[in-house]
């Protein structure tokens, strides 16, 4: 019995699924290197099946870059968005950044790659710095805000904005070199939050 439409569409969404899961693991370890023999190894389909998704590697490597950028943009919004005092705002921004790179570290290893690479976009490199500035305003407003109220620790809060965006590119990093620590030994979110909170965070705050 021939299958149905529906049957057919969702095999192709299955097999596209596939290939962008492969590729967001390929290229955040690659970068543009990577090819689409690469990606159709890693995915576990055949060379021209890849292509039959994207017409190229260049494709494919604009449509993740894309996902990554509306996801931190997304993430961002609503961390503007969100009311609570300061201190609050800080663990579910912190907490919610340390968390990502445990579940998905190729989504900042593909940001970092976009702001690395001089053959990205201009458009895209621009759009990534600008959310990563947005991200480090709002670490600063938060700790000077928190430090009005006695909510964050003392400190000039650009080395600790400093401290806290290098913690969080060293997971990413950490995450493509060793692999086995990175999964093995990934720190609490409140180790990161200690960088910048007098005290130890309840985690349901």
């Amino acid at each position: 019995m021939p299958r149905t439409a529906a049957a057919n569409q969702q095999i192709r969404d299955a097999q596209r699924a596939r290939i962008v899961e492969a590729a967001w693991t390929v290229f955040a370890q690659k970068g543009r290197a990577t090819t689409m023999a690469d990606v159709a190894a890693a995915a576990g389909v055949s060379y021209g099946l890849a292509y039959r998704y994207f017409a190229s590697k260049e494709a494919l490597y604009q449509a993740l870059i894309e996902e990554s950028l509306q996801a931190s943009a997304t993430y961002l919004e609503r961390c503007l968005q969100r009311s609570g005092t300061p201190r609050e705002r800080l663990i579910a921004l912190i907490s919610g950044l340390v968390n990502t790179r445990r579940a998905r570290p190729e989504l900042s290893q593909l940001f970092a790659h976009v702001l690395g690479d001089p053959a990205t976009p201009a458009d895209l490199q621009e759009r990534a710095v600008q959310i990563g500035r947005a991200f480090a305003d709002l670490f600063r407003q938060l700790i000077v805000e928190g430090q009005a109220l006695g909510e964050v620790r003392d400190g000039d809060p650009d080395q600790l904005v400093t401290a806290i965006l290098a913690t969080l590119d060293g997971l990413s990093r950490l995450a493509a070199s060793d692999p086995d620590r990175f999964h093995q030994h990934f720190p609490d979110a409140r180790i990161v939050l200690g960088l910048v909170l007098p005290s130890a965070p309840n985690m349901e705050e």
